[in-house]
């Protein structure tokens, strides 16, 4: 958890969330509310509750903020590649240690199973 937010690192991601189109989808009246005062009010937030309540608006609009892709790359894709890692590694294959965190073949895996799960429907 931060321990303080700045003015300007608020405005920011306020300013990104509206343009992504979450502002107002992932947050209540009262959480929006809770942005807004802090931007008018203070420059630095130092107060404990308040980056607390803060912390808890932020980590909604960074979620509802990711990617498909990116959260099915977390979910799905490098728990996949470490298993094909470790399975290709008792195999042999040296250089399948590097798979689990090959960015293009975990990003692959989750497009794939994006694909088959009906997820991407075309």
């Amino acid at each position: 958890m931060q321990s303080s937010f700045s003015r300007i690192e608020i405005v920011r991601l306020r300013a990104r969330a509206v343009r992504k189109g979450v502002w107002f989808r992932a947050l209540d009246r009262v959480e929006r509310g809770l942005v807004d005062l802090s931007i008018r009010l203070v420059r630095r937030v130092r107060s404990l509750v308040l980056v607390r309540s803060l912390s808890v608006v932020v980590k909604k609009l960074l979620d509802a903020m990711e990617s498909v892709v990116a959260r099915q790359m977390r979910a799905v894709g490098y728990p996949l590649a470490r298993k094909l890692s470790q399975i290709a590694q008792s195999w042999g294959n040296r250089s399948a240690v590097e798979w689990a965190w090959d960015l293009g073949f975990v990003k692959f895996l989750a497009i794939s199973h994006m694909d088959t799960s009906g997820i991407l429907q075309c």
